[in-house]
């Protein structure tokens, strides 16, 4: 092998409903990917437990994620679907990065300081090992390309540090097994055994906002439903939703610059922007100069348009536990033939006697 097989990673949390922004942000772009990429998809559900250690239903909110992964347009079959829990491969590389990764490198990690708060200390050290998790999930499968959010970017640039600490620290070691690639990194020449990670950034990611305060992001802990789409909601609940958003009292603008100040009606302007396909440009060409009152209704019908099939789908789907864990099952057994190679490669560059 001259160079690493293009292959794309990514994961999504069983943590809470499913909302628009996960789908405009993540699960869409996924459903791109597929087409002239091999793809692995993962409900990490490891991850989850940084979260909240005891969850009511890991295992619906587990099918869930998978639920809404087919209904938007996966294909299991063509690529690989599963939870990660079904795969101990990534614990066990896991600890491996545990022990490649500085403690420096953790303690930059903004994410832990905002997720830990003051009190780091009743922190976990899941969460504070959260990244050589993400870093493990990725480099399993030697990974090339990662679909990422902005939150997300500098764990991936952490998974780039524990691949190159890795091939240096064992360089010696992965040039006898002939496991190894010559890359180079910046000017440096490095026989590689684990690729450089690449973000994967397909134009500007639509930034989904609260209907009820268009300075946050949509989120699944917020304890308003109604600051939040989710995928398995009905017509009706969408159109009230949408109703009720929050906005201001003048007119839609004609241009762009006048979205400005205004973060609510962006936002509005930017769902719709993002579920019809065109630049807010576009849209307030049509609507500027209109008021919430004629533009809320046509938002509505878009996106009960895009989403009811999904919806009705995911629906579905989850009436049927046993063909959603027969999809994971499939998956998982796929998943871990492909970590096990890797890990036993791994071992042998380490030196573990097996």
């Amino acid at each position: 092998m001259t160079e690493f097989k293009p292959l794309v990673f990514s994961g999504v949390q069983p943590t809470g409903n499913l909302h628009l922004g996960n789908y405009l942000g993540a699960i869409r772009k996924f459903v791109a990917l597929q087409e002239n990429n091999d793809c692995i998809y993962c409900v990490v559900d490891l991850h989850a437990l940084t979260a909240q250690l005891v969850h009511e239903d890991m295992a619906t909110q587990i099918r869930s994620i998978t639920a809404a992964f087919l209904a938007a347009g996966i294909d299991p079959k063509k690529h690989i679907v599963f939870n990660q829990s079904q795969v101990p491969q990534h614990a066990e590389l896991a600890w491996i990065f545990n022990c490649v990764a500085r403690i420096g490198w953790m303690n930059r990690m903004t994410q832990f300081k905002d997720k830990a708060g003051k009190d780091r200390e009743q922190a976990s050290l899941g969460l504070y090992a959260y990244p050589s998790l993400m870093a493990a999930d990725i480099l399993v499968y030697r990974a090339t390309h990662v679909p990422v959010g902005e939150d997300q970017k500098q764990h991936l640039e952490l998974a780039r540090d524990i691949a190159m600490k890795f091939n240096m620290d064992f360089a010696d070691k992965i040039r006898p097994t002939g496991l190894g690639i010559d890359i180079k990194v910046g000017d440096e020449p490095v026989h590689a055994y684990f690729p450089m990670v690449e973000p994967l950034i397909d134009g500007p990611a639509p930034r989904v906002m609260s209907l009820k305060d268009g300075t946050k992001k949509m989120s699944k802990s917020d304890p308003s439903d109604l600051s939040r789409i989710n995928l398995m909601d009905d017509q009706d609940a969408i159109s009230k939703k949408i109703r009720k958003a929050k906005t201001d009292p003048d007119a839609l603008p004609s241009e762009t610059e006048g979205l400005k100040g205004r973060p609510e009606a962006d936002n509005l302007v930017g769902i719709f922007a993002a579920l019809a396909d065109k630049p807010k440009a576009d849209v307030l060409a049509e609507f500027g100069g209109q008021q919430f009152s004629v533009f809320k209704p046509a938002l509505i019908e878009l996106a009960v348009d895009v989403l009811a099939p999904i919806n009705a789908e995911m629906r579905r789907l989850m009436e049927d536990p046993a063909h959603i864990d027969s999809v994971l099952r499939d998956g998982g057994e796929r998943a871990r033939a492909r970590a096990e190679k890797t890990m036993n490669e791994v071992r042998d560059i380490i030196g573990f006697v097996r």
